[in-house]
């Protein structure tokens, strides 16, 4: 955008009253320049949106950019963030951005997504801490019934209606099987501060999709050592990885790694990449996985698990796309304190006036976790 539309904005904005008004003002205004029209429930006269979108339409006339489905997917996206009075990171969270996580599989189903058919199997944009906003590393593709399905809960939830549904009591929930339920709490532990003992007892059912970021230490080391047997080709070397552990934990790091390349092994010398995740993730979904993990794990404190991580990301030894940083820059733009809510006025007085939109979810806020003396790290894939 040139100066020029932006001093544009910038003028017309200050006439709005309140934070909401604007975000509704700047999301009709980029409709503008896209030449794309909002939704008709927020084109009545004096509606903020619809003003920005006329605003918009002054400004750019004819002179309008390409509308890309990711660049729609971004307009929807900021809309029902607005609508629900969620936080929305728009500086981090792009139309680029927003093609830069999409993937061709749910990480969820393992069906394969589809675009525009109204189908349960469409792609789908979400937050993946339901207690967080709109910011990058906190969202993930997924399908709709996937997105549906995890709209209400946090991880602790779909980790419960796993063990129901195992225990027999149940055979679905909400479209959701116990294995689907359990892989949706694996991947939203990732984006929820834990306690090192809590996040230490999970297994990855799902490895991170793209740009998702890890909060919890023994969370990325459990990540940095599982992507060393998800690349094609030569076996990977374990030696590398342990002797970055100290000395009290390499046996039974050892013990560890020998059963992650037996399940690698088993993949087939053939295995590409997409083949190679999804039997390191099956991997986890074995108990002898999991009690060598937590014998490791227990061993550490998070400040050793962030400098193995930090080693380990410094020698490429788990690929050269992960990045670290500390836990106040990793979620920035997340509003943490205010459980995701945007922290400004919210757009509610307004919504009471506006037809409601067809799903307003709250969110259940998280239990106070104990204050954090180390500064946690995060992975960024």
């Amino acid at each position: 955008m040139s100066d020029a539309h932006t001093l544009a904005r910038s003028t017309l904005v200050l006439d709005t009253p309140s934070p909401a008004d604007r975000t509704a003002f700047e999301i009709g205004w980029d409709h503008a320049h896209y030449r794309l029209v909002p939704p008709a429930d927020h084109l009545h006269e004096g509606h903020p949106m619809r003003q920005g979108w006329e605003a918009g339409q002054a400004v750019f006339g004819a002179r309008t950019l390409r509308a890309t489905p990711h660049v729609r997917k971004w307009l929807q996206l900021r809309l029902n963030a607005w609508l629900r009075g969620k936080a929305f990171d728009t500086v981090a969270v792009t139309p680029h951005f927003l093609k830069a996580i999409d993937v061709p599989v749910c990480p969820i189903t393992g069906e394969a997504l589809t675009h525009g058919t109204g189908l349960p199997s469409d792609a789908s944009v979400d937050r993946v801490n339901n207690d967080a906003g709109y910011a990058a590393g906190n969202l993930a593709v997924m399908s709709v019934r996937a997105n549906r399905a995890k709209s209400l809960y946090d991880w602790r939830d779909a980790a419960c209606f796993a063990r129901q549904i195992e225990a027999g009591r149940l055979g679905t929930i909400d479209g959701l099987s116990a294995g689907q339920w359990a892989r949706l709490a694996s991947l939203m532990s990732l984006c929820t501060p834990l306690t090192h003992a809590e996040a230490a007892s999970l297994p990855l059912l799902v490895l991170p999709p793209p740009r998702l970021r890890v909060l919890n230490p023994v969370q990325a080391l459990q990540v940095v050592l599982t992507l060393r047997f998800c690349y094609p080709g030569r076996l990977p070397r374990v030696d590398q990885v342990v002797a970055l552990f100290p000395e009290g934990v390499r046996l039974a790091l050892h013990n560890l790694l020998t059963t992650l390349l037996a399940r690698r092994i088993a993949a087939g010398p053939a295995a590409d990449a997409a083949a190679l995740r999804r039997a390191m993730e099956a991997a986890w979904a074995q108990p002898l996985v999991l009690r060598r993990w937590q014998r490791v794990a227990l061993r550490l404190t998070p400040a050793q698990c962030e400098r193995i991580v930090e080693l380990a990301v410094q020698r490429r030894l788990a690929g050269s796309e992960l990045r670290c940083l500390s836990f106040e820059v990793a979620t920035d733009g997340w509003a943490l304190e205010t459980n995701g809510r945007a922290a400004a006025d919210s757009p509610e007085p307004m919504r009471q006036q506006l037809p409601a939109p067809a799903a307003v979810h709250e969110v259940t806020a998280l239990p106070p976790t104990p204050a954090r003396t180390e500064l946690p790290r995060w992975l960024a894939l």
